[in-house]
């Protein structure tokens, strides 16, 4: 239930914080791709306080998470692999200040007094190397799509995962699951096809006030490359014009 709350939370801060628009049909699309993965995933639904109170927790921060990282990406125009350089030693430090503690108050059990093999070991750098993997197409996928296309890419996983597992691993498989699958695929379809149809009909609006705006945009250009602004356009020739003009020296 956790992770299908994330997409109505993603869209309700975006549209609130960031004014996107999601329209109509991408929503009616997301709505059937979350019945599918309910049908196909939930199955024994149990609440507590606690639970209630760390699911929360989860999902906000996972929504604000992403959405920063898709508009620190685009704001600043950084690159996925800028972001995930700079935010990494933060992302290191406060896991290794607060990991053991937190692992210690779960578990009872302290870390450091675990006796670690070379077979742990191994297996520590290999799922390291992984957490690298998925955190840089983390990066990647949410800097180049969206937030909510990122969520929709998560919940094809989890059809997948259920799909292989059957065929496999033959794990229990009922025709709920695959409903539910058939349901949450069609969602997706319908997901991608109003996402394309709106971004070209968001392209093909504005081309005559993109060349217009790209005509306006000669004269400031000059200006910042000649190190003047605006108040100084009726004063005649700047200084780097007049001596790159070699003419004048003959």
């Amino acid at each position: 239930m956790t992770k299908l709350a994330i997409i109505p939370c993603t869209v309700l801060l975006e549209t609130l914080f960031f004014q996107k628009d999601f329209s109509r049909k991408i929503q009616f699309s997301l709505v059937i791709l979350l019945v599918g993965v309910g049908i196909a995933t939930v199955t024994d639904l149990q609440l507590n306080l606690l639970g209630s109170v760390l699911s929360l927790l989860a999902i906000v921060t996972t929504c604000v998470a992403q959405i920063m990282t898709n508009t620190i990406q685009k704001r600043f125009k950084v690159s996925s692999t800028q972001l995930l350089y700079q935010s990494c030693p933060y992302q290191a430090t406060t896991l290794f200040i607060t990991g053991p503690f937190v692992d210690g108050l779960l578990t009872n059990e302290n870390v450091f007094a675990f006796k670690y093999t070379p077979h742990v070991l191994i297996f520590i750098v290999l799922s390291c190397l992984i957490s690298v993997s998925v955190n840089f197409s983390t990066f990647l996928v949410i800097g180049k799509t969206s937030p909510v296309t990122y969520q929709v890419l998560g919940h094809l996983k989890t059809c997948l995962v259920l799909a292989f597992g059957y065929i496999l691993l033959h794990d229990p498989f009922s025709w709920r699951n695959i409903l539910g699958i058939l349901i949450a695929i069609v969602g997706m379809g319908l997901y991608s096809y109003f996402c394309v149809v709106d971004n070209q009909s968001k392209q093909s609006e504005p081309p005559a006030q993109l060349s217009q705006v790209k005509d306006g945009e000669t004269e400031p250009l000059v200006i910042l490359e000649n190190g003047s602004n605006k108040g100084n356009d009726n004063v005649g020739p700047k200084g780097p014009i007049w001596a790159s003009n070699k003419d004048l020296h003959a």
